[in-house]
């Protein structure tokens, strides 16, 4: 049996899904559940750790629960985690005045501030990667049994 990093091929999933449920159980902050699990020092780059297995993870049902876990974390507590928990960065984006005053407008009909609007729809774009993977590798399954 191949293994990485000492822990079989056929371990890893479960060690990530493992690990997920226990920390979504206990309803934490959700950037410390993207820290622990997505992040690049979280589990699954540790159990994925080169660019070939962590693709071929990421287009996985196993991945977009993972995604799944994080929105809903997201939807009970949006609020970003406390500095004690998870430090914090600034980055600059540039923006055109339109898409700027676009975002302004959607925030202020959210009734949320800017900054977590940005992460929603950096988040966001995620799942629809990771959902829109897993829908065409189902939709070939399908026609691949129909043929």
């Amino acid at each position: 049996m191949h293994s990485i990093e000492g822990v079989a091929v056929d371990e890893r999933v479960q060690i990530v899904q493992k690990k997920a449920h226990e920390l979504f159980q206990g309803q934490i902050n959700w950037a410390i559940f993207f820290r622990e699990i997505l992040g690049t020092n979280g589990i699954v780059h540790k159990l994925y750790p080169d660019e070939k297995s962590l693709a071929v993870f990421e287009k996985t049902r196993e991945y977009v629960r993972l995604q799944e876990m994080l929105s809903q974390l997201r939807d009970v507590n949006g609020q970003p985690p406390r500095p004690e928990e998870e430090g914090t960065r600034v980055i600059t984006v540039r923006l055109p005045s339109c898409v700027h005053e676009a975002l302004k407008k959607e925030a202020r009909a959210r009734e949320t501030s800017m900054n977590q609007l940005c992460i929603s729809k950096l988040l966001q774009r995620m799942d629809a990667e990771a959902t829109a993977s897993n829908n065409g590798n189902q939709e070939q399954v399908i026609r691949a049994e129909g043929s």
